[in-house]
């Protein structure tokens, strides 16, 4: 059956490179989830070095696989896990391999120390990007004149893409799946993963407060699960912190300690996720679809998808299209209370 997915995703490794790193595109990317069909899935292939000779037993990983770096390079989206050793350069044949694919129009992306490869390739220059916190400074002192945003989980720069630490690596894989083919494969992959569906990619890599030993119920996570089945109300801060029983200004700190944003930002970010899956799952107009998600008016959805899609509504309903049998019909919204 000929492919009609989003093309081949090479996953590159080198000998020494951490195992758990590379393990998560792997766990993601290697086979669909249940319920997507196959020939609408990634061309996968892990692609390594031709001669592993080299590889010491003291090296903690090195792959044996069928696919070289000629691969990679021929590749639609490369994925590169992280470098064998901060302290050190990355393969110099690995990070040719990532320049040259990059060079022939692929999409890059790198998880946590994944960074440095693409730091080396030249393909940050003059991009807002980000790494995990640890080596941060690991980084700017071999490329000082990187923009290195030390604050979220990832990146989305069009051709490339940046995240953190594991768990923001597997967010942006999730992320990727959304991108390329729509909610309902990203829901059904988390799912498979027991990860969230969707985590926004500005949203803090750690806490700034340490958690307390026996963390007390702040009435925050019963907040955002209100706010979630009441989307398509116009909800105001003073909404979500009158359901909190906090003022305002606690309910912003807290938004900000634990998600990263503020209110408004993870009300707008929520609204268009709802906004995705009734593009994608249903055949409600977009008049409709923007009054069920909360942005009102098919004017405001426009304005918003096209921003933070990049397309109109009614062009991500057609290129995201699931076969007919998978089009549901949308419930009534439910009341605010």
């Amino acid at each position: 059956m000929e492919s009609t997915g989003p093309g081949t995703l090479a996953v590159a490794v080198a000998p020494g490179m951490p195992i758990f790193e590379v393990a998560i595109p792997y766990q993601v990317f290697y086979e669909p989830p249940l319920g997507v069909d196959p020939a609408a899935w990634y061309d996968f292939q892990l692609c390594g070095p031709r001669d592993t000779q080299h590889a010491t037993l003291r090296d903690p990983f090195v792959a044996l696989t069928d696919h070289d770096y000629d691969d990679l390079i021929r590749a639609d989206t490369v994925i590169v896990p992280s470098t064998p050793n901060v302290r050190e350069d990355p393969p110099a044949d690995l990070v040719e391999a990532v320049r040259a694919a990059y060079q022939r129009g692929a999409r890059i992306a790198s998880l946590c120390t994944g960074a440095f490869v693409l730091a080396a390739a030249g393909l940050l220059d003059g991009r807002r990007m980000t790494t995990h916190w640890r080596h941060i400074a690991a980084l700017r002192e071999r490329h000082p004149h990187l923009d290195i945003d030390p604050g979220v989980l990832y990146i989305d720069d069009g051709r490339i893409l940046t995240s953190a630490g594991t768990m923001a690596g597997m967010d942006l894989c999730i992320h990727l799946i959304r991108k390329d083919l729509g909610s309902r494969a990203a829901n059904a992959a988390a799912r498979y993963l027991v990860v969230s569906p969707h985590r926004a990619g500005g949203q803090a890599q750690y806490l700034q407060s340490p958690v307390p030993a026996q963390p007390a119920d702040t009435g925050l996570a019963s907040t955002l699960e209100w706010a979630l089945t009441n989307l398509e109300h116009p909800l105001t801060v003073a909404d979500l912190a009158g359901h909190a029983n906090l003022s305002e200004r606690t309910l912003a700190r807290r938004f900000h300690a634990e998600l990263g944003g503020t209110p408004l930002q993870w009300l707008l970010t929520q609204r268009l996720i709802r906004a995705r899956e009734l593009l994608e799952l249903t055949d409600l107009p977009v008049d409709v679809v923007a009054a069920r998600c909360g942005l009102g008016t098919a004017a405001n959805l426009r304005t918003h998808f096209n921003r933070e899609v990049g397309l109109p509504p009614s062009e991500y309903r057609r290129s995201h299209r699931p076969t007919r049998h998978e089009i549901i019909t949308e419930p009534a919204p439910a009341q605010l209370n």
